[in-house]
């Protein structure tokens, strides 16, 4: 086919998403775009078909198919995106823990982690500003979405990000998020095990990206289904209003913790993509049961993680401080982080 090409993954650009390798060599195609093609076959890698998630490695050949002319423009210069003072403040100031292998952050809400969906200003394209002394820029691991906050750790080398990476995989990182829901959960602490598949769609405003609950029971009906599981558990409760969960993804899906807690009616306070109309109601909505005053930012928050470290094979534990928005909705519901365990669910594991 004309306009077919071969291109090599060069030295320094191995062990990293295919999505995220060609957004450096082709800024111009979208995050949809690249899935496309990777759907039908058309970007494939050593000849083989590949997803956008697959990681590529030094020396594969990538076939790259005809592309819009927008879409040959200069490769950019990894790393020299113009950088703010107060964009290297913000992210300095928000370092939990650094050695020189390690360095994990206190995300705040409101930053995206990649490109992607309109995002021009993201973490890996700031993450210039997280080097200090050391040769490289600091990798990803990990995501957060764009309006969670908390614990997001990056790797200070090449090595030590396959090492992490590996661990998530795995499922050797445990990560404890904070978040106020609406109602109740009855039990007071369980497990929901919903499959998720993205909803029908498109639009820059990430509408594509909805994910849709699917009963474990049927998804041999739905092949684009993925497994996933949520643990949560009740701290404390106003009433039958609301309440402050701790919700651990013992898998990793797009939106699982809140496309699960609206998917059991209790939906994450803030959440305006899968909260629904009830927190906008000032009659009978749920939204109305909490006053009208609480912040309509999203609220959730990765409050912990703990692992082994990649080098050293000490247990590392991180703790991130809460948004200022929900420091005020806890100062508002009386809560406190004190009177709560680090971890509910130490005792069941």
């Amino acid at each position: 086919m004309s306009g077919v090409r071969t291109v090599t993954v060069e030295a320094g650009e191995g062990d990293q998403r295919l999505d995220r390798w060609f957004r450096r060599r082709f800024p111009h195609v979208a995050q949809g775009r690249i899935e496309k093609m990777c759907r039908k076959g058309e970007i494939r890698v050593d000849g083989g078909r590949v997803k956008a998630s697959t990681r590529v490695v030094e020396g594969q050949a990538v076939r790259v198919p005809p592309l819009a002319s927008a879409d040959h423009a200069p490769r950019p210069q990894v790393g020299r995106i113009p950088i703010s003072d107060a964009d290297v403040r913000m992210l300095r100031a928000a370092v939990l823990y650094r050695d020189d292998h390690v360095l994990a952050l206190n995300k705040p809400p409101g930053l995206a982690v990649q490109g992607g969906s309109g995002q021009t200003r993201h973490l890996d394209g700031l993450s210039e500003a997280l080097k200090f002394e050391a040769e490289e820029r600091p990798r990803l691991v990990h995501r957060l979405d764009k309006d969670t906050s908390g614990v997001l750790l990056m790797a200070r080398s090449r090595q030590v990000a396959a090492a992490l990476t590996a661990a998530f995989r795995a499922r050797e990182t445990r990560k404890i998020y904070w978040a106020p829901v609406a109602g109740v959960p009855k039990p007071r602490m369980g497990t929901i095990k919903y499959a998720l598949m993205k909803a029908t769609g498109h639009g820059r405003g990430g509408e594509a990206e909805k994910m849709i609950c699917i009963d474990p029971r049927e998804i041999d009906q739905h092949p684009d289904a993925k497994r996933a599981t949520t643990d949560y558990a009740v701290l404390s409760a106003l009433g039958q209003r609301v309440s402050w969960c701790a919700l651990v993804p013992v898998t990793g899906r797009t939106h699982q913790l809140r496309a699960h807690m609206a998917a059991i009616g209790h939906p994450i306070i803030g959440d305006g993509k899968y909260g629904g109309s009830g927190q906008e109601n000032l009659g009978d909505g749920w939204g109305a049961q909490l006053g009208g005053e609480l912040s309509k930012k999203l609220h959730l928050h990765a409050r912990s993680l703990s692992l082994i470290h990649p080098v050293t094979g000490a247990r590392l534990v991180l703790t991130a401080p809460m948004p200022d928005h929900m420091k005020r909705t806890w100062a508002d519901l009386g809560w406190d982080a004190s009177d709560v365990p680090a971890d509910p669910f130490e005792d069941l594991t």
